[in-house]
């Protein structure tokens, strides 16, 4: 499966929600879901009625492309949480975010996930004092991940950081605004991600 070129929008209309793909689009009435609250295509505007398969495969397809991540790499990542202790489903969105892009999105040095993806590659971001620029770094507590000294006298980050001062980072990321620094204090548990999915249909359309 290559990744996905086409209008992001067209994503967030598939799914009926906001997906925040497109960074402050998504809070504007430019929004492709304020315009147009209907799934795209020729029939998107007729009702269908989803089976118990279409459902469970929505909710994958939704957690696939709200973190931005491929067929192949989201089976690794369900392989992964079904050997962890716990749900299944919670363990699968506690390693989807905690990616390093996902961070550095949450932190806000990012409007979208797809920009954090970006920056990270461009080796923006240290852990524990080392560059990474691996997107699909999975960071554990007791880590520190921070912008690199270069970076943050840059235009795009300054703007960034400024228009995200409203976001409220989540309470297992202990974020310093003087450092532009931040401490994974916990795993991410399931009351700390915002993601309106019912897991456990992808749990189901895996048991299969």
């Amino acid at each position: 499966m290559a990744r996905y070129t086409d209008a992001v929008c067209r994503l967030c209309r598939r799914e009926g929600q906001k997906l925040f793909l497109k960074g402050d689009r998504c809070y504007t009435d430019k929004c492709g879901v304020t315009r147009r609250a209907y799934a795209p295509g020729q029939h998107g505007q007729g009702r269908t009625r989803a089976s118990e398969y279409g459902s469970q495969l929505r909710e994958k397809q939704k957690v696939k492309r709200y973190y931005g991540i491929l067929e192949k790499q989201f089976e690794g990542y369900f392989e992964m949480a079904s050997k962890r202790q716990g749900k299944t489903g919670e363990n699968l969105l506690s390693i989807l975010e905690s990616r390093l892009d996902n961070v550095v999105y949450r932190l806000g040095f990012a409007m979208s996930r797809a920009e954090a993806r970006q920056l990270v590659r461009h080796g923006h971001f240290t852990v524990d004092g080392k560059k990474v620029n691996i997107p699909s770094f999975l960071v554990k507590p007791g880590m520190v991940i921070a912008l690199k000294e270069g970076s943050r006298s840059l235009e795009k980050f300054k703007a960034n950081v400024e228009a995200n001062m409203f976001r409220q980072p989540p309470k297992w990321l202990d974020y310093d605004a003087n450092t532009l620094t931040a401490k994974v204090a916990a795993a991410p548990a399931r009351d700390d991600i915002d993601l309106p999915v019912e897991e456990q249909l992808i749990v189901e359309l895996y048991s299969k």
